[in-house]
């Protein structure tokens, strides 16, 4: 049998409580350091062979005090749930700055970092406990299509090579402390379900079990991931892993989320999750959607018993997350339905046996 840390039965129980908030979007805030090549680069890497302007995974090595000052504003925002800024923070994504060989070390490093706000803030307010999340994205390459329009049969990564690479993260993010493993933005479901084996495997090797949070992306209003899956066949193609949470995040602001997310909390017999864009970005890349506003559209959510867990995504920022935080705070979780057993497969369209 799995240890569970006391942090599982501790966040299962403020999930009974009340709407759980997590953190906002982390390359928002990082923009707003404007930081340069060198300001990536820091002291370490300062004769790095590339450029790594960009690589915001970098910055828990090169500019911590950072990512710890971000982590803290949106804790006092009222977030529950901090990711760690692990998004790209593995071999495969870090190939790109040729920094593969450090996915172990910045994934330990982004929890420690994390680990140490929330500790701190849970010293404050030892009655109000905050939880770290260790992000796991989607990787920049796809496992179910092909990146070569002319050779449909062609993969660029294959399952085996993903399980590796997302082990490693893994290791990193619980040697750091993480409470939760959040395996995110999951536009690719074969993807998806090589994070979700690795997370058996090294729960496995640790003998440690961690709570399980997934968010996939629904691309655009054709109600499908990138790969092509319905919400329900999603569903049912990751319901194995038994998560805490199902959810969406990315891609759709919150008025175009909506249907989604409560075609979610009809069929899931867990909690759902939700932290979309600030609106749709505009002609120059960039998210106008005011915190108020986003805080508005996110309300009736709540208010109508479809949401456990919210938070925001691209464009968002601390004052994003105090304005949802106020606005779904009177309202009770969503109850978890009981699902009645059957037969539930799933292609790009679910099958339910006898529906």
């Amino acid at each position: 049998m799995l240890e569970r840390k006391p942090s599982f039965a501790a966040l299962e129980a403020a999930a009974q409580e009340r709407i759980l908030i997590i953190d906002g979007a982390m390359g928002t805030m990082i923009q707003r350091y404007k930081l340069d090549e060198d300001g990536y680069r820091g002291v370490r890497f300062k004769d790095w062979h590339r450029d790594v302007k960009g690589n915001n995974d970098l910055l828990v090595l090169t500019q911590p005090q950072i990512i710890g000052a971000i982590h803290d504003e949106y804790f006092a925002a009222g977030a529950d749930i901090i990711e760690t800024n692990t998004f790209n923070a593995q071999k495969i994504s870090l190939a790109d700055y040729g920094m593969e060989d450090l996915a172990y070390e910045v994934n330990l490093a982004a929890a420690r970092i994390a680990r140490d706000v929330a500790d701190t803030w849970n010293k404050k307010t030892p009655d109000k406990l905050r939880f770290v999340a260790g992000a796991i994205g989607p990787t920049n390459r796809t496992a179910s299509i092909s990146p070569d329009v002319n050779n449909p049969g062609f993969r660029n990564v294959d399952f085996d090579e993903l399980r590796e690479a997302y082990k490693e993260q893994m290791r990193g993010l619980m040697d750091g402390g993480v409470d939760i493993i959040l395996i995110e933005t999951i536009f690719d479901t074969l993807n998806a379900k090589a994070a979700g084996v690795a997370t058996l495997e090294v729960f496995e090797e640790k003998g440690v079990e961690l709570p399980i949070m997934i968010s996939g992306t629904i691309t655009d209003r054709s109600g499908r991931t990138l790969s092509g899956q319905t919400a329900e066949a999603f569903w049912y193609s990751m319901r194995h892993l038994r998560p805490f949470s199902i959810g969406l995040n990315c891609a759709l602001g919150a008025d175009l989320m909506r249907p989604y997310l409560a075609e979610l909390s009809g069929f899931a017999d867990t909690r759902i999750s939700a932290y979309p864009n600030a609106g749709l970005p505009n002609a120059m890349g960039e998210y106008d959607e005011t915190p108020h506003d986003m805080a508005c559209a996110i309300e009736p959510w709540a208010r109508d018993g479809i949401l456990n867990i919210v938070g925001g995504c691209c464009g968002s920022t601390p004052e994003h997350i105090a304005h949802v935080r106020e606005h779904v705070s009177k309202f009770a979780p969503r109850k978890i339905p009981s699902i009645p057993p059957k037969l539930r497969l799933s292609g790009l369209e679910p099958f339910v046996h006898g529906a």
